[in-house]
């Protein structure tokens, strides 16, 4: 197979190959919408934790229990989701050292 080209469609003239496999329908899995307006729960999550920090250390939880293996395109928001977490943990911890020592 050439790249990109299939003999299978003949209305398409061989331009363009099939999605999905017929026999095996998990190949098909991900060609759904993430959920969250096609976002994500990571990258929605990260976006509402500016407003309530305590959804990044929600999704954080999420990224350390491997939620991503259920659909891995969330992994990088659930990612940023942790990394933001331990941002906000060090920064309250400088502000509360700082006003108490």
């Amino acid at each position: 197979m050439e790249s990109g080209q299939s003999n299978d469609c003949k209305d398409c003239g061989g331009k363009y190959i099939l999605i999905k496999d017929e026999e095996d329908p998990r190949l098909a899995m991900f060609n759904k919408p993430l959920p969250c307006c096609g976002c994500g729960i990571g990258w929605c999550s990260l976006l509402l934790g500016f407003v309530c920090p305590l959804i990044w250390y929600y999704a954080a939880i999420l990224y350390l229990c491997s939620y991503y293996h259920k659909d891995p395109r969330e992994r990088s928001g659930l990612a940023a989701n942790a990394i933001a977490a331990l941002v906000c943990t060090v920064v309250t911890l400088i502000t509360v050292a700082a006003i108490y020592l």
